[in-house]
């Protein structure tokens, strides 16, 4: 019953960090509004997914890794780098979300600089966990 969702997280997780790519070429152009679609659909499709892979751990609960040899230390310190950023990560776009939506602009690029390279990392990471937990070392 829960075995699509994590391609599900994978593909809201790859579309997040485009979208954020996009978000962030758009604020470079000086194009605010293209800057703000973008940013808006990545906080949207990463709110789907948080939704997405809350239930299926609830559903399903955890998957253990398979690997073996070097790649098991290497996929735990990315899971684990990956976990706790994630988490991190959360209050920090909020806030800068809410100073942006407020225009209290200096205020979010401040914090912005800090969410933005993290977001980026944890949805890059998330498509290689998957990747290494459901496709090259199938379960």
């Amino acid at each position: 019953m829960t075995e699509w969702l994590p391609a599900l997280n994978a593909c809201l997780n790859l579309t997040s960090a485009v979208l954020l790519l996009k978000g962030r070429s758009r604020i470079r152009a000086g194009d605010r509004t293209g800057h703000r679609k973008f940013m808006l659909a990545a906080v949207w499709v990463s709110v789907g997914f948080l939704t997405s892979y809350l239930v299926y751990h609830y559903l399903h609960g955890s998957t253990k890794f398979p690997g073996e040899g070097i790649i098991r230390p290497l996929y735990f310190a990315m899971l684990t780098s990956h976990t706790i950023l994630a988490a991190a990560n959360v209050p920090l776009v909020a806030i800068a979300l809410y100073h942006a939506l407020g225009e209290r602009f200096p205020t979010h690029k401040r914090i912005a600089r800090w969410a933005y390279p993290v977001w980026v990392y944890v949805s890059v990471t998330g498509v290689l966990i998957y990747l290494l937990l459901y496709q090259v070392y199938r379960p």
